[in-house]
């Protein structure tokens, strides 16, 4: 499948690149590997637990790698066009910023979701936590190999930059929590169950038009600048974005979907100082009142001992 993708990218590439300068191989390939192989919810329709969705994805970024390598050796000299990927993902916040545990599944809940995709485009190879955590369940179910495959050293070495922009879709944000899910030899495996996490909803966070999309603008500004540290500050293309209706509605009532945009717009605008005084708004203030508070208090125990 490797070979076909990349015959026909190559087609794609003589008949049209002398028009087109910027080329996406894949758009959203979590959703291909997770709902095509893993739950079945779309085509190909397959229910491969635990495996499917893992195998998917790797043919997926080896596909892209070559596709990549065939238009940089034989297409951008003349045609100057560039290469990337779309990929989508949600933001994971952890539920209790103080809680270590919290902290590490929210980062886990991103990197098996974007990371899965980005992290071996930009670095070679998958996020460490997905090798350990699916490496360590699969010894734990008997199992001879991890269920995530692994990429050869000459694969990883094709694999890493071939990247030219990234492409991000981004809906939402859910609250994470650690949580712990079986893995012995009785138990079915999934990639769900695979990150021993539990996704929340804020109930305060705007009703949706979906059951799934609520309006977090502040988890896309968080995504992005995950993003940039994790992969040095990219070229990113916003290739999805947006909220299905709130209600039915006879005549136009976009007010819903404007104010969606509006304030995901402006959290992508927003430069790195203003990101960086709301975080120290939204989290060491509190946590600075917070301590305050514990401190008087013990200092007033303390008075009141000595008063005894």
């Amino acid at each position: 499948m490797v070979n076909h993708f990349n015959e026909f990218a190559n087609l794609c590439f003589e008949r049209f690149g002398n028009r087109i300068k910027y080329w996406i191989t894949f758009n959203n390939p979590w959703s291909m590997a997770v709902e095509g192989y893993e739950t079945g919810e779309h085509a190909p329709g397959l229910r491969l637990q635990g495996t499917g969705a893992y195998r998917a994805a790797h043919h997926i970024i080896k596909a892209h790698a070559k596709v990549w390598h065939t238009y940089d050796t034989q297409w951008r000299g003349k045609q100057k066009g560039l290469v990337g990927i779309s990929l989508s993902g949600d933001w994971g916040e952890p539920v209790d910023i103080s809680n270590q545990k919290d902290i590490e599944a929210a980062e886990r809940y991103v990197q098996f979701y974007l990371g899965w995709f980005a992290t071996p485009v930009f670095h070679g190879d998958y996020p460490q936590v997905m090798k350990d955590f699916i490496g360590r369940k699969s010894v734990q179910q008997g199992l001879g190999t991890s269920r995530l495959p692994t990429f050869s050293p000459q694969e990883k070495s094709y694999i890493k930059g071939t990247c030219d922009f990234l492409g991000i879709g981004h809906f939402t944000t859910r609250y994470i929590t650690q949580k712990n899910h079986p893995s012995g030899r009785s138990s079915s495996s999934s990639y769900f169950s695979d990150r021993d996490l539990a996704e929340l909803v804020d109930p305060r966070w705007p009703d949706p038009g979906s059951e799934w999309l609520y309006s977090v603008p502040w988890g896309f500004r968080r995504l992005l600048n995950f993003v940039k540290t994790q992969y040095g500050n990219p070229m990113i293309y916003v290739t999805e974005n947006g909220v299905s209706e709130k209600m039915l509605c006879t005549e136009l009532c976009d007010d819903w979907r404007i104010q969606y945009y509006k304030d995901y717009i402006n959290e992508m605008l927003k430069d790195p100082l203003t990101s960086h005084m709301e975080m120290v708004t939204e989290i060491v203030v509190p946590t600075v009142c917070t301590l305050s508070i514990l401190l008087s208090a013990i200092f007033l125990m303390f008075l009141l001992r000595r008063r005894n």
